[in-house]
């Protein structure tokens, strides 16, 4: 007896070469040197309808049995079988839902459906109303015909470039290598997504028994542990990661304190005998170029370590291209997907126990410290910081050096 592996290898090898009645009867025909059950198997070999192996067994019957008439043998299928075509008995149907669609693609502001959305059904109850007899099954295949399928936005407009974009990036690049070839750090930086702490529904999904899916708040108000602020530092050479999880504002000090516990914890350990520090960093928010606190804050640091920091922002517009993206928050989002982020220790352990194929290694801590929001920095302030902007970009590429 055949397997239904066996029917299924048959089937796709002789079905293209057959007609529609050759592989009703092909099924018929196994099915019944199967017996019992076979129009079950040929079906799940095939995808054959039982009904249309049951039809083919009464035609085999038939014939044996000397009832089927000579023209019944050579024909596929009965004369004028089959409903006609919505596009046969109507010809301007197609005409008519290409105008409908395409009006709105291109923004026409007269168009019925330009602020609606175009869902098969309104598409069938506009065409009804313009006198077209059609399902939103027809317009569902007719769409099909067009070439047209569900879409989403695409982000592809990056905007205004600015015209020394690619130049940045090289020369971001030199500067790692360079840092990295003399055995001298390079880290990457940025805050990750602001994360709502509490009995929330966090984004993804996870095994778990069936029907048992983990029961979270219907709304997703700010609660008393509010938001936190996960602030990361990634190792450029060495692929680890440190997260310093704010419960605070995320300001340039939170940001600069990041560095420094990265440093103490993870940076001196990896690198004894650093003599400079390679910061790469977006161009806005609170490790931003034009942030006076932000400089500030690393002119405290480099005098903490005693060695000159340089700072590479890439060109605004830019931020996905940060390493840190890419290596070491998406893999964190990925990790926690499905899980509510209940308490603060729940956000610093899914952190903490992030790892890839690669070797991540990250360490992630809590900063209860409260950190103020919208401090100023003044000129004299300014006047402190021994900074020395590059010769190339220096409003993106600039050293502090320590007093």
């Amino acid at each position: 007896m055949k397997t239904e592996k066996q029917l299924r290898e048959q089937y796709r090898s002789i079905r293209e070469s057959l007609d529609e009645r050759g592989r009703r009867e092909w099924a018929a025909s196994e099915a019944m040197a199967l017996g019992y059950g076979g129009i079950a198997l040929v079906h799940r070999a095939s995808g054959i309808v039982p009904s249309t192996i049951g039809k083919g067994i009464k035609e085999l019957r038939r014939r044996r049995d000397g009832k089927a008439q000579p023209e019944e043998r050579r024909r596929v299928r009965r004369p004028g079988g089959g409903r006609p075509r919505k596009t046969a008995e109507n010809p301007q149907l197609l005409a008519a839902l290409e105008a409908l669609v395409e009006s709105t693609t291109r923004g026409d502001p007269e168009s019925a459906l330009r602020w609606t959305c175009k869902s098969l059904r309104v598409l069938a109850e506009e065409l009804c109303r313009k006198g077209h007899d059609v399902s939103y099954q027809t317009v569902r295949r007719l769409l099909k015909r067009l070439d047209y399928s569900l879409q989403g936005n695409r982000k592809t407009v990056e905007g205004v470039q600015h015209d020394d974009r690619d130049a940045q990036f090289r020369y971001i690049d030199r500067q790692t290598k360079k840092r990295i070839k003399a055995s001298n750090p390079a880290i990457s930086v940025d805050t990750k997504k602001k994360e709502l702490v509490g009995n929330h529904k966090n984004g993804g999904r996870e095994y778990r028994p069936k029907g048992a899916p983990e029961k979270v708040d219907v709304h997703d108000f700010k609660g008393e542990l509010g938001r936190v602020s996960p602030y990361g530092v990634y190792d450029l050479h060495d692929n680890s990661g440190w997260v310093s999880v704010g419960i605070s504002a995320d300001t340039s000090e939170f940001a600069v304190e990041t560095i420094r516990r990265w440093w103490n914890s993870m940076g001196y350990e990896r690198y004894p005998e650093a003599c400079e520090l390679l910061i790469t960093a977006d161009c806005g928010g609170s490790n931003g170029n034009r942030t006076r606190l932000w400089k500030l804050e690393l002119q405290s640091l480099a005098d903490a370590l005693g060695i000159p920091i340089t700072v590479c922002h890439f060109p605004p517009g830019t931020s996905k291209w940060n390493k840190i993206e890419h290596r070491l928050f998406s893999f964190i989002t990925f990790n926690w997907r499905g899980k509510p982020l209940r308490t603060y220790q729940t956000v610093v352990n899914l952190i903490a126990a992030t790892t890839t194929k690669t070797g991540l290694e990250v360490q992630c801590e809590l900063d209860p410290s409260d950190y103020e929001k919208g401090r100023k920095v003044s000129d004299d302030e300014m006047k402190t910081i021994k900074i020395r902007p590059h010769r190339f970009h220096g409003e993106w590429n600039y050293t502090i050096r320590p007093h």
